[in-house]
Protein backbone atom coordinates (compact mmCIF):
# COMPACT_ATOMS: atom_id res chain seq x y z
CA UNK A 1 0.00 0.00 0.00
CA UNK A 2 1.42 3.40 -0.94
CA UNK A 3 2.00 6.18 1.57
CA UNK A 4 -0.67 8.40 0.01
CA UNK A 5 -3.14 5.57 0.46
CA UNK A 6 -2.14 5.31 4.12
CA UNK A 7 -2.78 9.04 4.50
CA UNK A 8 -6.21 8.84 2.91
CA UNK A 9 -7.01 5.84 5.07
CA UNK A 10 -6.02 7.80 8.15
CA UNK A 11 -8.20 10.75 7.21
CA UNK A 12 -11.17 8.47 6.70
CA UNK A 13 -10.31 6.60 9.91
CA UNK A 14 -10.89 3.25 8.23
CA UNK A 15 -11.30 0.26 10.51
CA UNK A 16 -9.42 -1.92 8.01
CA UNK A 17 -5.91 -2.85 9.14
CA UNK A 18 -3.04 -1.37 7.15
CA UNK A 19 -1.72 -3.88 4.63
CA UNK A 20 1.68 -5.29 5.46
CA UNK A 21 1.87 -3.62 8.85
CA UNK A 22 5.10 -4.61 10.59
CA UNK A 23 4.99 -6.14 14.04
CA UNK A 24 8.67 -5.42 14.59
CA UNK A 25 9.97 -2.63 16.77
CA UNK A 26 11.76 0.49 15.57
CA UNK A 27 15.34 0.29 14.43
CA UNK A 28 18.21 2.74 14.66
CA UNK A 29 18.24 5.00 11.62
CA UNK A 30 20.51 3.92 8.79
CA UNK A 31 20.42 7.35 7.19
CA UNK A 32 22.22 9.32 9.89
CA UNK A 33 25.24 11.21 8.59
CA UNK A 34 28.74 9.78 8.98
CA UNK A 35 29.48 11.97 11.99
CA UNK A 36 26.32 10.67 13.73
CA UNK A 37 24.63 14.08 13.59
CA UNK A 38 20.84 14.11 13.86
CA UNK A 39 18.93 16.59 11.72
CA UNK A 40 15.65 17.68 13.28
CA UNK A 41 12.65 19.82 12.31
CA UNK A 42 10.19 21.55 14.66
CA UNK A 43 6.49 21.40 13.76
CA UNK A 44 4.59 23.91 15.90
CA UNK A 45 6.41 27.02 17.13
CA UNK A 46 4.49 28.15 20.19
CA UNK A 47 6.16 28.31 23.59
CA UNK A 48 6.47 24.55 23.92
CA UNK A 49 7.85 24.19 20.42
CA UNK A 50 10.58 26.73 21.08
CA UNK A 51 11.31 25.07 24.44
CA UNK A 52 11.65 21.60 22.93
CA UNK A 53 13.54 22.95 19.94
CA UNK A 54 16.01 24.57 22.34
CA UNK A 55 16.53 21.27 24.18
CA UNK A 56 17.39 19.53 20.92
CA UNK A 57 19.59 22.40 19.77
CA UNK A 58 21.58 22.13 23.02
CA UNK A 59 21.97 18.36 22.70
CA UNK A 60 25.40 17.37 21.32
CA UNK A 61 25.53 16.56 17.62
CA UNK A 62 21.94 17.59 16.90
CA UNK A 63 21.06 20.18 14.28
CA UNK A 64 17.65 21.84 14.39
CA UNK A 65 17.39 22.65 10.69
CA UNK A 66 13.70 23.49 10.09
CA UNK A 67 10.82 25.23 11.82
CA UNK A 68 7.19 25.05 10.72
CA UNK A 69 4.15 26.95 11.91
CA UNK A 70 1.03 28.28 10.21
CA UNK A 71 1.42 31.56 12.13
CA UNK A 72 4.09 33.79 10.58
CA UNK A 73 4.82 35.60 13.84
CA UNK A 74 5.42 32.41 15.82
CA UNK A 75 7.44 30.94 12.97
CA UNK A 76 9.65 34.03 12.78
CA UNK A 77 10.25 34.01 16.56
CA UNK A 78 11.28 30.35 16.46
CA UNK A 79 13.53 31.04 13.48
CA UNK A 80 15.31 33.74 15.49
CA UNK A 81 15.47 31.80 18.77
CA UNK A 82 16.80 28.63 17.16
CA UNK A 83 18.99 30.22 14.49
CA UNK A 84 17.14 28.80 11.48
CA UNK A 85 17.78 29.98 7.90
CA UNK A 86 14.87 31.87 6.29
CA UNK A 87 14.43 29.24 3.57
CA UNK A 88 14.00 26.56 6.26
CA UNK A 89 11.14 28.42 7.97
CA UNK A 90 7.88 27.16 6.44
CA UNK A 91 4.14 27.04 6.91
CA UNK A 92 3.57 23.55 5.47
CA UNK A 93 4.90 20.58 7.44
CA UNK A 94 5.19 18.53 4.24
CA UNK A 95 8.17 20.68 3.25
CA UNK A 96 10.07 19.20 6.20
CA UNK A 97 8.84 15.67 5.58
CA UNK A 98 10.06 15.85 1.97
CA UNK A 99 13.63 16.64 3.07
CA UNK A 100 15.54 13.35 2.99
CA UNK A 101 18.24 14.75 5.28
CA UNK A 102 15.80 15.16 8.18
CA UNK A 103 16.04 12.27 10.66
CA UNK A 104 13.34 13.33 13.14
CA UNK A 105 10.63 15.87 13.82
CA UNK A 106 9.33 17.44 17.01
CA UNK A 107 5.53 17.76 17.01
CA UNK A 108 4.44 20.57 19.34
CA UNK A 109 1.19 21.58 17.67
CA UNK A 110 -2.27 21.80 19.25
CA UNK A 111 -3.58 18.37 20.29
CA UNK A 112 -5.74 17.81 17.21
CA UNK A 113 -2.60 17.81 15.05
CA UNK A 114 -0.44 15.53 17.25
CA UNK A 115 -1.32 12.16 15.72
CA UNK A 116 -1.95 13.36 12.15
CA UNK A 117 1.44 15.09 11.96
CA UNK A 118 3.22 12.20 13.69
CA UNK A 119 1.64 9.58 11.40
CA UNK A 120 2.58 11.56 8.29
CA UNK A 121 6.12 11.86 9.67
CA UNK A 122 6.43 8.13 10.32
CA UNK A 123 5.16 7.42 6.81
CA UNK A 124 7.82 9.82 5.49
CA UNK A 125 10.52 7.85 7.32
CA UNK A 126 11.05 10.29 10.20
CA UNK A 127 11.36 9.49 13.89
CA UNK A 128 9.01 11.56 16.05
CA UNK A 129 9.15 13.32 19.40
CA UNK A 130 5.49 14.18 19.98
CA UNK A 131 4.22 16.23 22.88
CA UNK A 132 1.48 15.03 25.18
CA UNK A 133 -1.15 13.83 24.76
CA UNK A 134 -0.11 11.57 21.92
CA UNK A 135 -3.57 11.85 20.35
CA UNK A 136 -6.81 13.79 20.28
CA UNK A 137 -8.85 10.57 20.55
CA UNK A 138 -8.34 6.87 21.19
CA UNK A 139 -8.60 5.64 17.60
CA UNK A 140 -5.93 7.93 16.17
CA UNK A 141 -3.60 7.02 19.04
CA UNK A 142 -3.84 3.40 17.93
CA UNK A 143 -3.20 4.46 14.32
CA UNK A 144 -0.01 6.19 15.42
CA UNK A 145 1.16 3.06 17.27
CA UNK A 146 0.57 1.13 14.04
CA UNK A 147 2.36 3.77 11.95
CA UNK A 148 5.44 3.58 14.19
CA UNK A 149 5.48 -0.23 13.90
CA UNK A 150 4.78 -0.25 10.17
CA UNK A 151 7.60 2.16 9.39
CA UNK A 152 9.96 0.96 12.15
CA UNK A 153 10.26 4.49 13.48
CA UNK A 154 10.87 5.63 17.04
CA UNK A 155 8.04 7.71 18.54
CA UNK A 156 8.77 9.29 21.92
CA UNK A 157 5.78 10.65 23.87
CA UNK A 158 6.27 13.91 25.76
CA UNK A 159 5.67 12.50 29.24
CA UNK A 160 9.13 13.48 30.44
CA UNK A 161 8.67 11.83 33.84
CA UNK A 162 9.56 8.55 32.13
CA UNK A 163 13.16 9.79 31.80
CA UNK A 164 13.38 11.45 35.22
CA UNK A 165 15.71 9.36 37.44
CA UNK A 166 13.83 10.15 40.65
CA UNK A 167 10.50 8.97 39.23
CA UNK A 168 12.05 5.88 37.62
CA UNK A 169 13.76 4.88 40.89
CA UNK A 170 10.58 5.42 42.90
CA UNK A 171 8.58 3.30 40.47
CA UNK A 172 11.20 0.54 40.67
CA UNK A 173 10.84 0.54 44.47
CA UNK A 174 7.06 0.31 44.14
CA UNK A 175 7.37 -2.64 41.77
CA UNK A 176 9.86 -4.36 44.09
CA UNK A 177 7.40 -4.15 47.01
CA UNK A 178 8.53 -1.24 49.18
CA UNK A 179 4.90 -0.75 50.31
CA UNK A 180 3.68 -4.26 49.52
CA UNK A 181 1.18 -5.00 46.76
CA UNK A 182 -0.02 -1.66 45.36
CA UNK A 183 -3.75 -1.95 44.79
CA UNK A 184 -4.90 1.68 44.54
CA UNK A 185 -3.27 4.91 43.41
CA UNK A 186 -4.63 8.45 43.33
CA UNK A 187 -3.17 11.41 41.45
CA UNK A 188 -4.18 15.03 41.23
CA UNK A 189 -3.91 18.13 39.06
CA UNK A 190 -4.91 21.08 41.21
CA UNK A 191 -4.17 24.67 40.19
CA UNK A 192 -5.89 27.98 39.55
CA UNK A 193 -6.44 28.54 35.85
CA UNK A 194 -7.76 31.73 34.26
CA UNK A 195 -11.03 32.34 32.45
CA UNK A 196 -11.03 32.43 28.64
CA UNK A 197 -14.10 34.70 28.67
CA UNK A 198 -16.83 34.89 26.05
CA UNK A 199 -15.95 35.82 22.49
CA UNK A 200 -17.51 35.75 19.03
CA UNK A 201 -16.26 34.52 15.66
CA UNK A 202 -14.11 37.06 13.82
CA UNK A 203 -11.68 37.33 10.93
CA UNK A 204 -8.35 35.55 11.58
CA UNK A 205 -5.44 37.90 12.25
CA UNK A 206 -2.99 38.70 9.49
CA UNK A 207 -0.20 36.16 9.21
CA UNK A 208 -2.24 33.20 10.48
CA UNK A 209 -3.27 30.52 7.98
CA UNK A 210 -6.32 29.53 9.99
CA UNK A 211 -7.51 26.90 7.51
CA UNK A 212 -4.19 25.07 7.91
CA UNK A 213 -4.34 25.55 11.70
CA UNK A 214 -7.70 23.74 11.78
CA UNK A 215 -6.14 21.15 9.47
CA UNK A 216 -7.88 17.75 9.47
CA UNK A 217 -10.51 18.76 12.05
CA UNK A 218 -13.99 19.79 10.91
CA UNK A 219 -14.02 23.48 10.02
CA UNK A 220 -15.33 26.09 12.47
CA UNK A 221 -15.03 29.89 12.25
CA UNK A 222 -11.99 31.55 13.80
CA UNK A 223 -12.46 32.78 17.35
CA UNK A 224 -9.54 34.21 19.33
CA UNK A 225 -10.16 32.24 22.53
CA UNK A 226 -10.26 28.89 20.76
CA UNK A 227 -7.05 29.38 18.82
CA UNK A 228 -3.45 29.54 20.03
CA UNK A 229 -3.50 29.59 23.85
CA UNK A 230 -7.26 28.91 24.15
CA UNK A 231 -7.53 25.71 22.11
CA UNK A 232 -6.91 23.41 25.10
CA UNK A 233 -10.43 24.00 26.39
CA UNK A 234 -12.42 23.19 23.24
CA UNK A 235 -13.61 19.70 22.27
CA UNK A 236 -12.70 20.37 18.64
CA UNK A 237 -9.00 20.95 19.27
CA UNK A 238 -7.94 20.12 22.82
CA UNK A 239 -8.28 17.46 25.49
CA UNK A 240 -8.93 19.71 28.50
CA UNK A 241 -6.52 19.94 31.39
CA UNK A 242 -6.72 16.20 31.95
CA UNK A 243 -4.91 15.80 28.62
CA UNK A 244 -2.88 18.99 28.94
CA UNK A 245 -1.31 18.78 32.41
CA UNK A 246 -2.98 15.93 34.27
CA UNK A 247 -1.61 13.47 31.71
CA UNK A 248 1.84 13.71 33.36
CA UNK A 249 0.50 12.65 36.77
CA UNK A 250 -1.73 10.00 35.23
CA UNK A 251 1.31 8.62 33.40
CA UNK A 252 3.57 8.01 36.40
CA UNK A 253 0.60 6.85 38.46
CA UNK A 254 -0.21 4.22 35.83
CA UNK A 255 3.50 3.32 35.70
CA UNK A 256 3.74 2.88 39.48
CA UNK A 257 0.50 0.91 39.57
CA UNK A 258 2.11 -1.42 37.01
CA UNK A 259 -0.88 -1.78 34.69
CA UNK A 260 0.03 -2.70 31.11
CA UNK A 261 -3.33 -2.38 29.36
CA UNK A 262 -6.46 -0.23 29.23
CA UNK A 263 -8.95 -0.19 32.11
CA UNK A 264 -12.27 -1.99 31.77
CA UNK A 265 -14.53 0.35 33.73
CA UNK A 266 -14.51 4.13 34.06
CA UNK A 267 -16.65 6.20 36.43
CA UNK A 268 -16.52 10.00 36.42
CA UNK A 269 -18.27 13.02 37.87
CA UNK A 270 -17.60 16.70 37.35
CA UNK A 271 -18.18 19.66 35.09
CA UNK A 272 -17.80 23.43 34.98
CA UNK A 273 -18.25 24.20 38.66
CA UNK A 274 -16.35 27.50 38.70
CA UNK A 275 -15.67 29.13 35.33
CA UNK A 276 -18.43 31.04 33.54
CA UNK A 277 -16.92 31.29 30.07
CA UNK A 278 -16.67 29.63 26.65
CA UNK A 279 -14.52 26.67 27.62
CA UNK A 280 -16.16 23.30 27.12
CA UNK A 281 -14.03 20.97 29.23
CA UNK A 282 -14.64 20.56 32.98
CA UNK A 283 -12.74 22.55 35.57
CA UNK A 284 -13.63 19.91 38.18
CA UNK A 285 -13.29 16.13 37.74
CA UNK A 286 -13.17 12.96 39.79
CA UNK A 287 -12.44 9.92 37.61
CA UNK A 288 -11.89 6.31 38.68
CA UNK A 289 -10.46 3.63 36.39
CA UNK A 290 -10.77 -0.06 37.25
CA UNK A 291 -8.31 -2.67 36.00
CA UNK A 292 -9.74 -6.14 36.75
CA UNK A 293 -6.52 -8.08 36.12
CA UNK A 294 -7.23 -11.76 35.80
CA UNK A 295 -10.17 -11.44 38.17
CA UNK A 296 -8.40 -13.11 41.07
CA UNK A 297 -8.02 -11.37 44.41
CA UNK A 298 -4.88 -9.22 44.42
CA UNK A 299 -4.76 -8.58 40.67
CA UNK A 300 -7.35 -5.79 40.58
CA UNK A 301 -6.23 -2.14 40.52
CA UNK A 302 -7.90 1.26 40.88
CA UNK A 303 -6.45 4.50 39.47
CA UNK A 304 -8.14 7.69 40.67
CA UNK A 305 -7.71 11.14 39.12
CA UNK A 306 -8.73 14.39 40.79
CA UNK A 307 -8.81 17.81 39.10
CA UNK A 308 -9.65 21.27 40.42
CA UNK A 309 -8.67 24.23 38.26
CA UNK A 310 -9.89 26.90 40.67
CA UNK A 311 -7.91 26.05 43.80
CA UNK A 312 -4.48 26.35 45.37
CA UNK A 313 -5.35 23.99 48.21
CA UNK A 314 -3.63 20.71 47.45
CA UNK A 315 -2.15 17.71 49.32
CA UNK A 316 1.44 17.92 50.57
CA UNK A 317 1.52 21.56 49.41
CA UNK A 318 2.02 20.16 45.91
CA UNK A 319 -0.17 20.97 42.90
CA UNK A 320 0.84 17.82 41.04
CA UNK A 321 1.32 14.46 42.70
CA UNK A 322 0.24 10.91 43.39
CA UNK A 323 -0.32 8.63 46.38
CA UNK A 324 0.20 4.89 46.05
CA UNK A 325 -1.60 2.68 48.57
CA UNK A 326 -0.03 -0.72 49.17
CA UNK A 327 -0.79 -3.57 51.52
CA UNK A 328 2.24 -2.53 53.64
CA UNK A 329 2.25 1.26 53.43
CA UNK A 330 1.96 4.20 51.09
CA UNK A 331 4.12 6.42 48.91
CA UNK A 332 3.63 10.06 47.94
CA UNK A 333 5.43 10.96 44.73
CA UNK A 334 5.50 14.15 42.67
CA UNK A 335 7.20 15.24 39.48
CA UNK A 336 7.91 18.46 41.36
CA UNK A 337 10.74 16.55 43.04
CA UNK A 338 9.05 15.25 46.19
CA UNK A 339 8.78 11.77 47.70
CA UNK A 340 7.65 10.37 51.04
CA UNK A 341 7.21 6.73 52.09
CA UNK A 342 5.32 5.43 55.13
CA UNK A 343 5.10 1.85 56.37
CA UNK A 344 2.01 -0.13 57.30
CA UNK A 345 1.78 1.66 60.66
CA UNK A 346 1.97 5.10 59.03
CA UNK A 347 5.55 5.67 60.19
CA UNK A 348 7.76 7.65 57.82
CA UNK A 349 10.48 5.53 56.21
CA UNK A 350 13.73 6.93 54.84
CA UNK A 351 14.33 6.37 51.13
CA UNK A 352 17.66 6.97 49.38
CA UNK A 353 16.29 8.62 46.24
CA UNK A 354 17.61 12.04 45.29
CA UNK A 355 14.75 14.54 44.77
CA UNK A 356 14.56 15.82 41.20
CA UNK A 357 11.96 17.67 39.17
CA UNK A 358 10.76 16.52 35.76
CA UNK A 359 13.82 16.12 33.52
CA UNK A 360 13.04 17.24 29.97
CA UNK A 361 16.69 17.13 28.86
CA UNK A 362 17.05 13.44 29.76
CA UNK A 363 13.94 12.63 27.72
CA UNK A 364 15.43 14.24 24.62
CA UNK A 365 18.75 12.44 25.17
CA UNK A 366 16.92 9.10 25.44
CA UNK A 367 15.14 9.76 22.14
CA UNK A 368 18.39 10.68 20.37
CA UNK A 369 20.14 7.59 21.78
CA UNK A 370 17.32 5.40 20.50
CA UNK A 371 17.71 6.75 16.97
CA UNK A 372 21.51 6.48 16.99
CA UNK A 373 22.07 3.28 18.92
CA UNK A 374 18.73 1.51 19.20
CA UNK A 375 18.39 2.30 22.91
CA UNK A 376 15.00 1.48 24.43
CA UNK A 377 12.62 4.42 24.41
CA UNK A 378 11.38 5.47 27.82
CA UNK A 379 7.96 6.57 26.50
CA UNK A 380 7.24 4.84 23.21
CA UNK A 381 4.06 5.18 21.17
CA UNK A 382 2.20 2.39 22.98
CA UNK A 383 3.11 3.85 26.38
CA UNK A 384 1.82 7.23 25.24
CA UNK A 385 -1.33 5.68 23.81
CA UNK A 386 -2.24 3.80 26.99
CA UNK A 387 -1.73 6.92 29.11
CA UNK A 388 -3.44 9.37 26.75
CA UNK A 389 -6.42 7.03 26.37
CA UNK A 390 -7.11 7.42 30.09
CA UNK A 391 -7.53 11.15 29.52
CA UNK A 392 -9.89 10.52 26.60
CA UNK A 393 -11.94 7.96 28.52
CA UNK A 394 -12.11 10.20 31.59
CA UNK A 395 -13.27 13.14 29.50
CA UNK A 396 -15.91 11.04 27.71
CA UNK A 397 -17.31 9.71 30.99
CA UNK A 398 -17.37 13.20 32.54
CA UNK A 399 -18.95 14.73 29.44
CA UNK A 400 -21.75 12.14 29.34
CA UNK A 401 -22.15 11.83 33.10
CA UNK A 402 -22.22 8.05 33.20
CA UNK A 403 -20.01 5.03 33.74
CA UNK A 404 -18.34 3.35 30.78
CA UNK A 405 -17.44 -0.26 30.11
CA UNK A 406 -14.38 -0.47 27.86
CA UNK A 407 -13.02 -3.42 25.92
CA UNK A 408 -9.20 -3.17 26.07
CA UNK A 409 -8.73 -5.52 23.10
CA UNK A 410 -11.09 -3.84 20.61
CA UNK A 411 -10.66 -0.35 22.16
CA UNK A 412 -14.41 0.16 22.02
CA UNK A 413 -16.90 1.31 24.63
CA UNK A 414 -19.35 -1.53 25.16
CA UNK A 415 -23.09 -1.09 24.71
CA UNK A 416 -23.05 2.71 24.43
CA UNK A 417 -23.15 4.05 20.88
CA UNK A 418 -23.21 7.68 21.98
CA UNK A 419 -20.05 7.26 24.06
CA UNK A 420 -18.39 5.09 21.42
CA UNK A 421 -18.76 7.89 18.87
CA UNK A 422 -16.14 9.85 20.85
CA UNK A 423 -13.54 7.08 20.49
CA UNK A 424 -12.84 8.55 17.04
CA UNK A 425 -13.68 11.70 15.13
CA UNK A 426 -14.58 12.85 11.63
CA UNK A 427 -11.79 14.31 9.49
CA UNK A 428 -11.83 16.62 6.51
CA UNK A 429 -9.48 16.61 3.54
CA UNK A 430 -7.89 20.03 3.94
CA UNK A 431 -4.99 19.78 1.49
CA UNK A 432 -6.95 20.49 -1.65
CA UNK A 433 -4.66 23.33 -2.76
CA UNK A 434 -0.98 23.60 -3.70
CA UNK A 435 1.61 23.71 -0.94
CA UNK A 436 2.69 27.10 0.34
Amino acid sequence: MQKDSHRREFLKLSAVAFAGASLQGATASAGISANNKLVVGVIGCGGRGRHDGGLFKNTPNVEVAWVCDVDEGRRHKAMQDLGIAADKSVGDLRRILDDKSVDAVIVTTPDHWHSPAAILACDAGKHVYVEKPISHNIREGRLLVEAAERNKRFVQHGTQVRSTPMIAQAVERLHSGIIGNVLVAKCWNIQRRGSIGYQRPAAPPAGLDYDAWVGPAPAVPYQANRCHDGWHWWYQFGTGDMGNDGVHDIDYTRWGLDVQTHPSRIVALGGKFYFDDDQQFPDTQQVTFEYPGDGKTGSQRLLIYEQRLWSTSFPYNCDSGAEFYGTDGQMFLSRRGKIEVRDGRNVKVGVDIKPESQNDEAHVRNFCSAIRDGAKLNADALTGHLTSSLCHLGNIATRLGRALVFNPQTEQIVGDNEANAFVRREYREHWGRPRG
